[in-house]
Formats: structure tokens, C-alpha cells, sequence
């Protein structure tokens, strides 16, 4: 081994999260994004990833996160998360802090040709409501 080489990188790695996507599309190509709110923001309006899974790690502050089928919860900083993609609603992603920015880091699998999001009108809000898991 090189004088110049470290021991380091053999404990360097922290796996945060480690799932299996229900689907990776063919010719799908993964984005990666930093998303930033202010203080309070409410994030993105409902949507879904039509074009494939998400994963996610939250850099700083909180994020109010809620996916169809299952109730919000609030992801911290050093968090990871995912979400499936396809048909599933993605109804928030806002700044849970009024004190401080969110930060955080995605990575999409994208389909040429497919919208990387795509908004929910209120009318298809309204008939999966049943699918939203009630607020306690």
C-alpha cells in the first residue's frame, strides 16, 4: 500500500439506509438534487414520481414527510428516506421548523420522456382520500 494511502477509508462508510425498490424502469437514469426550504415552507405541493423510486437524506433542519398509505412523521437531520415512485402520492415535503431552513439531497430515477414530478390535481386528491391515512 502507498505511504500516501490512508487506513481511513475501511471505516469511512455509514450505511443510512438500505431498501429494495419495488421497480427500477429500464433506460432509467438517477438525478440528484438539493432541495432547500425557508423556515417554516410548505414544501411541494401533493405529487408522485411517475418515472421511478426517490431516495433521500435530509442534510439539516426537519422535514414533514407523508406518503400515500402511511402516516406523517418528521425526518431530521442525518435521516435518510425513500419513496417508492410510480402511482404513489407524495403529499408532503415542507420545512416542519419555523426557526431554520431544510435542507436535502435526493436522488431520482428518471425515464427519458417521463416527468420527474407530477402534480395531483384536488380532484384525484379527493377520490384517494380514503388511501391517506387520517391526521391524529
Amino acid at each position: 500500500m502507498s505511504k500516501t494511502t490512508s487506513e481511513a477509508w475501511k471505516t469511512a462508510l455509514t450505511v443510512v439506509q438500505d431498501v429494495r425498490p419495488p421497480f427500477i424502469p429500464e433506460n432509467a437514469a438517477a438525478m440528484t438534487v438539493v432541495v432547500e426550504y425557508p423556515p417554516g415552507d410548505p414544501g411541494a405541493p401533493p405529487h408522485r414520481h411517475p418515472s421511478g423510486p426517490a431516495f433521500g437524506y435530509m442534510l439539516e433542519g426537519e422535514m414533514l414527510f407523508e406518503l400515500e398509505g402511511e402516516p406523517p412523521r418528521v425526518i431530521r437531520a442525518g435521516e435518510a428516506f425513500w419513496e417508492p415512485g410510480g402511482d404513489v402520492i407524495h403529499y408532503q415535503d415542507g420545512n416542519n421548523r419555523t426557526d431554520t431552513p431544510s435542507r436535502f439531497v435526493v436522488t431520482m430515477m428518471c425515464v427519458p420522456g417521463q416527468p420527474m414530478l407530477e402534480l395531483v390535481d384536488d380532484a384525484e386528491l379527493e377520490r384517494r382520500k380514503a388511501r391517506r391515512v387520517p391526521k391524529p
